[in-house]
């Protein structure tokens, strides 16, 4: 399985997400810079945690006029995996590859901190490893966290089962408690926690590493035939 992990200026978990990728897969990842054209080859995409462009004007809001991601949404289009971590979630957002907005935490204050997480659906290929319900720790570092939408995008997310995370105390005021959505196809995902720091028991959780090798077993079962994306 190959993966990229996109680097823009300001990210600062490219290496971290490398590290962890490889530690949970024994699969060799790419740091792709953000001028890339093509993503042709690579089976997952992940949008790393940092500070893109120093989060001028908005977090993420001059990342997705990166040419990587014209790349990366003909990447979600195909049904290939897409994951945004943190700032790669604020970034997916601003370029419409997933509903509603990332806006400053209700506290006004930037956490570091690890925090409780339900899995509300086990049902994708990012969380396939979980089960539906299960609680997990996932540390966050984020100021502006704060997933909001409109009422009607928010109930259509949980009717669809395309909640994946909720915080079990909502740190950064989200609504409904929402710490991570999936695409409407279910091959994107995007969550303000940090997997990648959750991978060895020296760093207090190894809870992430299952969203990784979620994702590689399901890559591999729908290489074999086995699963279709929405």
């Amino acid at each position: 399985m190959r993966w990229a992990v996109i680097v823009f200026p300001g990210s600062n978990c490219d290496e971290d997400a490398r590290w962890a990728i490889e530690r949970a897969t024994g699969d060799a990842v790419d740091l792709v810079w953000h001028t890339q054209a093509s993503l042709d080859g690579y089976d997952a995409i992940v949008l790393p945690g940092g500070f893109s462009y120093g989060d001028y004007l908005r977090s993420g809001a001059i990342a997705r006029f990166s040419p990587v991601m014209q790349a990366v949404r003909r990447a979600a289009e195909a049904g290939r995996l897409v994951l945004g971590i943190c700032n790669g979630f604020q970034i997916l957002t601003e370029a419409g590859l997933l509903p509603g907005a990332l806006v400053r935490n209700d506290h006004l204050q930037f956490r570091c901190e690890l925090c409780e997480l339900e899995v509300v659906s086990a049902d994708s290929p990012f969380t396939a490893g979980y089960q539906p319900g299960e609680r997990i720790r996932i540390p966050i570092a984020h100021g502006e966290g704060r997933y909001i939408a409109d009422p009607s995008t928010l109930d259509a997310l949980e009717r669809k089962g395309r909640v994946a995370f909720r915080y079990r105390d909502n740190v950064n005021g989200s609504l409904r408690g929402i710490a991570g959505i999936l695409g409407h196809r279910g091959n994107v995902l995007g969550m303000m926690p940090h997997p990648e720091r959750a991978v060895a028991e020296w760093m207090g959780s190894v809870d992430g590493l299952r969203v990784f090798t979620s994702m590689r077993v399901w890559h591999e079962a729908r290489a074999k035939g086995g699963v279709e994306v929405g």
